[in-house]
């Protein structure tokens, strides 16, 4: 496709959700018989699951999509030059599939990369889908065309405070014990209505974009965990940033996603962790009741 042209990027988001139910099918079907586990790394898991899911989305893009490059979590790169690339995840929540834990999806994202962009710089992500195979749950976007589940529109939630939201985090597989994510997850426990851990990045954004949680960070995630809740999170009316605030890119090893509203309070907290200054009290129950009546909420 030319790129003066202008993109059917709804039409490459159902052919994403075809490929995406395609892949979930395989994937519920190692699920439900077991599948053998290795480590491609000191902690990392890898299963016979994550690779099989990725040849069958390469092949399917290929024949559906043949002048579109792929990025693949388990080493597919082909055509990484060419105006589109589908970043793909074949098995986001490999750990919780690899133990029986029913968290885990499969994630497509496309960006379009104009003419001239270096490699280290952003296309822009033009559509994008997350399948939970287990829960039959589709989330699907495409650039302008808003954000959606099994075809009914979503949106974020409107929640107006932290201590009224229910957030979510994670934890890398790799060197988690350098992680200092343990630090965050305490104080912004201790200041919301609660934390979810759930193991899986791609379902967290999604849950976000959706209204389920109204916030989400992580540090340590790679394109393919992000490309399709990057999408979705800004279609579904949400906010998606560095903990500073700073523009999310495919490349960062950081992410704060929200619905918006708790943003910056969000970003104050990372700013004065970060910085080493003294927090401010976390409001008692009376104290959070009274700012609530106060606000005529």
């Amino acid at each position: 496709m030319s790129v003066m042209g202008t993109p059917d990027t709804a039409g490459f988001a159902k052919t994403a959700e075809a490929i995406a139910r395609e892949a979930g099918g395989l994937l519920r079907e190692f699920y439900h018989r077991g599948v053998r586990t290795e480590y491609k790394g000191d902690v990392d898991l890898v299963t016979e699951a994550d690779r099989a899911s990725e040849k069958l989305i390469v092949a399917r893009l290929h024949e559906a999509l043949p002048e579109h490059g792929v990025y693949g979590e388990e080493g597919t790169r082909q055509g990484l030059e060419r105006e589109f690339r589908w970043y793909i995840d074949p098995l986001d929540g490999t750990t919780n599939f690899a133990h029986g834990f029913p968290v885990f999806c499969v994630v497509l994202g496309c960006e379009r990369r104009a003419p001239g962009l270096k490699s280290e710089e952003d296309g822009e992500m033009v559509a994008g889908v997350i399948y939970d195979p287990l829960r039959d749950e589709m989330f699907s976007a495409w650039r302008g065309g808003g954000a959606w589940m099994n075809g009914e529109r979503i949106h974020v939630s409107k929640a107006m405070k932290l201590q009224e939201s229910l957030i979510a985090t994670g934890f890398p597989s790799h060197k988690r014990h350098a992680s200092p994510n343990v630090h965050f997850y305490q104080q912004f426990t201790l200041r919301s209505h609660g934390v979810r851990r759930a193991g899986s990045a791609a379902l967290d954004l999604a849950y976000v974009a959706c209204g389920r949680l109204d916030g989400f960070w992580e540090f340590q995630l790679n394109p393919w965990d992000t490309s399709a809740g990057y999408l979705l999170m800004e279609e579904a009316g949400g906010k998606i940033t560095h903990f500073d605030g700073g523009k999310f890119t495919l490349d960062s090893r950081e992410v704060l996603a929200t619905n918006g509203l708790i943003h910056a309070e969000m970003e104050a907290l990372f700013t004065d962790m970060f910085a080493g200054r003294g927090l401010s009290e976390i409001p008692t129950p009376a104290e959070f009741a009274a700012r609530r009546e106060a606000e005529g909420r």
